[in-house]
C-alpha cells in the first residue's frame, strides 16, 4: 500500500512550512521538538516493537455513504454502523459534518439538535404503534414516590439538586406541547369539517 499521510498510519506527513516559518508565525509552536521536553520520547524511538502487525488497519466496508469530518481525507478505517442517519435528524447530522469543522461550536450544536430531533421522531413514530411511549413510566417519575426520591435529595450535597427544578420542564414540556398541538389540530379539523357543511 502506498504511503498515506494521515493520522492512521505510522508515516509522519511532511510539514508544508519549515520549522522556522512555523515558529515565526505561531507563538509557542514546536515547544516539544526537543526530546528532553517530551515524557513520551523513549517510546517514540524508531524500531521499538509495539505489537501492531499492520501499518494501516484493514478498511471496514461502507454499506452507505458515511459522514466524516472535513478535516479527514476519508472516513476512519473503523466506524459504528448501529444507527445509520435517517429522516430529518440524519439530514442535520450530514449537514453538520459536511459544512463545519469539529473545531467549530456549530458542528457540535447541530449534532445535539439532531439528537433532540431524533428523539422526537421516535416519540412520534411510537404513536403509530400498539405500544406508544409512556412519558410517565419512561421517565421514572413514579419512583420519586415509591423509592424515597425526595428524601434522597434533602440535606445532601448532590449535583443534580441544582437543576432538578428545570427537569420537569425539559422532560414533560415537549409532551405537553405535543398534546396541545394535537388539540389545536383536532379543533382546526373540526372547524374545517363544519365549514364545509
Amino acid at each position: 500500500m502506498a504511503e498515506i499521510p494521515t493520522p492512521y498510519t505510522a508515516g509522519k506527513p511532511a510539514l508544508k512550512e519549515s520549522v522556522e516559518e512555523l515558529r515565526a508565525r505561531i507563538p509557542g509552536w514546536g515547544v516539544d521538538l526537543d526530546p528532553a521536553d517530551r515524557p513520551s520520547f523513549p517510546r517514540e524511538q524508531p524500531g521499538i516493537q509495539t505489537g501492531a502487525h499492520w501499518d494501516f488497519p484493514e478498511r471496514q466496508e461502507e454499506k452507505w455513504p458515511r459522514e466524516r469530518s472535513i478535516e479527514h481525507a476519508f472516513v476512519t478505517p473503523v466506524f459504528g454502523t448501529s444507527t445509520p442517519p435517517a429522516g430529518t435528524s440524519g439530514a442535520i447530522r450530514k449537514y453538520a459534518y459536511a459544512r463545519f469543522s469539529e473545531g467549530r461550536a456549530a458542528h457540535w450544536l447541530l449534532l445535539i439538535a439532531a439528537d433532540r430531533v431524533d428523539a422526537m421522531e421516535h416519540h412520534l413514530a411510537s404513536l403509530a404503534t400498539l405500544r406508544p411511549d409512556n412519558p410517565v413510566t419512561g421517565t421514572g417519575v413514579l419512583s420519586e414516590f415509591s423509592r424515597n426520591g425526595v428524601g434522597s435529595r434533602l440535606g445532601k450535597k448532590r449535583a443534580d439538586v441544582n437543576h432538578q427544578w428545570i427537569d420537569p420542564l425539559l422532560v414533560g414540556g415537549p409532551w405537553v406541547l405535543a398534546g396541545l398541538g394535537g388539540v389545536v389540530a383536532v379543533r382546526a379539523l373540526r372547524r374545517a369539517a363544519g365549514a364545509r357543511r
